[in-house]
């Protein structure tokens, strides 16, 4: 059996260094031979072998840049360095610099056609902030590397995919946040991403309403008569059949396990709405998936968790699991590889 395979990889970003994003890659990589065969890690082979060392867990590193092959025995490495030593829940201003490049270096790998998918390890956006980091987080940032795109942010695990139509705002908020075109518009993007990316050729889509029991007919709020219903018809209009678009559901029956399973995914109208439902099925194997962009992109989904940081505690589940969605996702837009 050879030693390497000459394929595109996905690669893995470092996130904050002195989070868990590091510990659960190393763990990530060792514990499954398929994953470390397709992957390139980007990482300072110093602090990696400090940690893995600091961990009791025993590596190699190859380093990869593009075109090189990957390697099944080691850990296929794209190096940088870190301008000031890395101290495990102790996050640096002077490395936030690196932990940007190492994302824009992957973007623009992905674009270039150099790796099939992006996975990205938490980063810190408050040491990215003193930085003078200027975006709300990693996925718009990703979204102005690629084209300026409007990402679309996407929950998954093997119970359930959601995609909430607004993220991170006041709940008071919500209302007027949401609009018909918007909404519309929004439908349309996930039903091609379905298409494109998870090889559901009729996906069927459910929309929640947005107030209690959908409004009950307007007797509780009328925005899933005014704004729901007309864009899931829109919507369906434009789409012509080639997604199944049923709403406005109460939200509070659409999440056990004989209803879930009539859907391939569910939008709701605000974020706890659907990621309540998604983290409870399955917290630690979830996955945050970003639509929309040019190139894959997937992360586990949590934080940097700097409190647990080098104990060797950290689970590598939820990167695991991003790591496997990005390339099942890249085998759908790309095709398979032959290494």
């Amino acid at each position: 059996m050879p030693d390497k395979q000459f394929i595109t990889p996905i690669i893995i970003t470092p996130g904050d260094p002195a989070g868990i994003g590091p510990e659960i890659a190393l763990k990530a990589l060792l514990g499954n031979d398929d994953l470390r065969a397709q992957s390139v890690l980007i990482g300072d082979k110093s602090h990696l072998s400090s940690l893995a060392e600091a961990l009791d867990i025993s590596c190699e590193f190859a380093k990869w840049t593009p075109g090189d092959p990957l390697y099944f025995d080691k850990i296929n490495l794209a190096e940088i360095s870190w301008p000031e030593a890395v101290i495990s829940g102790a996050p640096s201003t002077a490395n936030a610099p690196m932990v940007i490049e190492a994302i824009a270096t992957a973007a623009h790998l992905a674009l270039a056609g150099d790796v099939r998918a992006i996975v990205t390890c938490p980063i810190a956006k408050s040491t990215l902030y003193e930085a003078g980091f200027q975006y709300p987080g990693h996925t718009e940032y990703l979204g102005a590397l690629s084209s300026d795109k409007s990402a679309i942010m996407m929950l998954a695990n093997s119970e359930l995919r959601v995609v909430p139509a607004t993220i991170h705002i006041a709940l008071s908020d919500v209302p007027k946040q949401i609009n018909e075109s918007d909404l519309s518009e929004l439908i349309e993007d996930v039903a091609g991403a379905l298409q494109q990316d998870f090889g559901l050729s009729s996906p069927r889509i459910g929309v929640c309403g947005l107030n209690p029991h959908a409004g009950e007919n307007g007797a509780m709020g009328d925005e899933e008569q005014t704004i729901v219903m007309p864009a899931i018809e829109h919507a369906s209009d434009r789409l012509g059949g080639k997604a199944i678009i049923t709403g406005p559901h109460p939200a509070d029956t659409l999440f056990h396990q004989e209803k879930r399973r009539q859907f391939d995914c569910i939008i709701g109208m605000y974020h706890d709405q659907v990621l309540i439902p998604v983290k409870t099925l399955d917290f630690h194997g979830s996955v945050n998936i970003t639509l929309g962009l040019d190139f894959i992109r997937t992360s586990p989904d949590h934080g940097t968790a700097f409190d647990i940081a080098g104990k060797g505690i950290a689970r590598d589940d939820s990167l695991r699991q991003a790591m496997a969605t990005a390339l099942k996702m890249a085998e759908h837009r790309y095709g398979v590889q032959d290494g």
